[in-house]
């Protein structure tokens, strides 16, 4: 779930960036291997556990899950960033407060999503939002191809051939769209937090947030310690190893190439859901999710490739 720029990236992968990226072109192609190594395992540690959450949600209820994940990645983030809580004016607490909500919410209709319908294809859906953002940012006439690609493809997986839950989409749909608004306030809110700490405290609203409901849907079955342990498992997959390496590879990653690895998540996540979850995709669903990830890298390209014209023509 997901980056702090208007170009495609995952739900989860948008704090790194938001602390600071490594400007394009930063190193070259030999020496982005390892950062390169990085992001893809960052990729798979989320996907893998978005598999172990939707396991999990028989024991916890997909609200269970979202408030344990969001309660232990809350906890590990503020012991390690410690944020500084004097200082700030209220825009800055107004910012870090819609990037809480924008997170929890794009969590937990993910979750909803997930518990309806396959991984694959909820991460293709959800992947809409930020590729719709970055479509808009852009504005360029090549876009249209892209939003076709990415139509193309949302007709493939549940338009009159697909069996996708319609309840299960458009929470899919919705996590997207939170998704945006993820990447919008995370950028907003790095630049007005040093280092992580604005990640640290929305991760903590979230938590508090979405808490309540949690213990409204599972009670007393998030103090079971497997479940209360798996739920921390899932935090640590999904959220604090994910950003942990993604920020160690912004260090040295173009943007770009970040953004255009973090397009492949539906495969990973189509990838994830069938070895853990036994969920095997359709010729037709495949084909769509290939479409959908072709979209994305489109648009990243068409994006970067305005940027790099805007230098030349400054210069």
């Amino acid at each position: 779930m997901t980056t702090p720029s208007a170009l495609p990236g995952p739900p989860t992968s948008a704090a790194p960036a938001a602390a600071g990226s490594a400007p394009d072109g930063a190193s070259g192609r030999g020496g982005s291997l390892g950062p390169v190594g990085l992001v893809l395992a960052g990729g798979i540690s989320v996907q893998f556990g978005g598999a172990l959450a939707v396991s999990l949600m028989p024991r916890a209820g997909a609200l269970g899950v979202v408030a344990l994940r969001l309660l232990v990645a809350a906890i590990v983030l503020l012991v390690v960033c410690r944020p500084r809580l004097r200082g700030h004016s209220r825009t800055d607490w107004n910012t870090v407060l819609l990037f809480g909500l924008a997170m929890g919410a794009m969590n937990g209709l993910f979750y909803q999503a997930v518990a309806r319908i396959p991984l694959g294809p909820a991460v293709t859906l959800e992947v809409l939002g930020p590729l719709a953002l970055s479509v808009l940012a852009s504005r360029r006439a090549i876009n249209i191809l892209w939003a076709a690609l990415a139509l193309a493809g949302v007709f493939l997986l549940g338009g009159g051939v697909g069996d996708l839950d319609p309840v299960g989409a458009a929470f899919a749909l919705g996590a997207g769209a939170m998704w945006a608004a993820y990447i919008v306030f995370s950028a907003r809110t790095g630049r007005r937090f040093p280092q992580a700490d604005g990640l640290a405290l929305a991760m903590a609203i979230a938590a508090v947030v979405f808490l309540p409901l949690g213990i409204a849907e599972s009670g007393t079955k998030l103090m079971d310690p497997v479940t209360f342990g798996l739920g921390a498992a899932v935090a640590v997959l999904s959220s604090v190893l994910p950003y942990t390496l993604e920020l160690l590879a912004l260090r040295h990653l173009p943007a770009s190439t970040f953004a255009i690895l973090m397009s492949l998540e539906p495969a990973l996540a189509a990838a994830a859901g069938f070895l853990i979850l036994s969920q095997t995709l359709s010729p037709t669903e495949a084909a769509a999710i290939a479409l959908v990830i072709a979209a994305s890298m489109g648009a990243v390209r068409t994006q970067v490739g305005r940027g790099r014209g805007r230098v030349k023509g400054k210069e």
